[in-house]
């Protein structure tokens, strides 16, 4: 996976594998939750239709549940976005092609309109 390219992004940033297998981790792990998420949804509608008290009750828990996964989810989205911030930077800091850094040095090269 070495030199892999992220073709998502616009100058084609290659991203070091780490990276890469980190973020597809993180999504393998958001899709899980987000599986897990339906299942809870479709258990709290069939629960909520059938007005059984013992279902009703028992929705308390799921939903309580369900947000837990959502917040874990937003969790992991900002763990990625942390993680591909870094990436640029680490990315930009290695550019010897002379970019604007993020740390307001200005340096040789010249922009683009895009």
């Amino acid at each position: 996976m070495e030199g892999d390219t992220f073709s998502g992004l616009g100058n084609s940033t290659q991203i070091d594998s780490k990276v890469a297998q980190t973020f597809q981790k993180s999504f393998v792990q958001v899709q899980n939750i987000l599986d897990q998420n339906r299942v809870l949804i479709n258990e709290i509608n069939q629960n909520h239709e059938s007005k059984v008290p013992d279902n009703l009750s028992r929705n308390v828990g799921l939903i309580r549940e369900l947000n837990n996964n959502i917040r874990r989810v937003v969790d992991l989205y900002a763990d990625l976005s942390t993680s591909f911030t870094k990436s640029m930077e680490v990315s930009s800091e290695g550019d010897s092609s002379g970019a604007v850094k993020s740390d307001g040095k200005a340096s040789h090269k010249r922009l683009r309109p895009v």
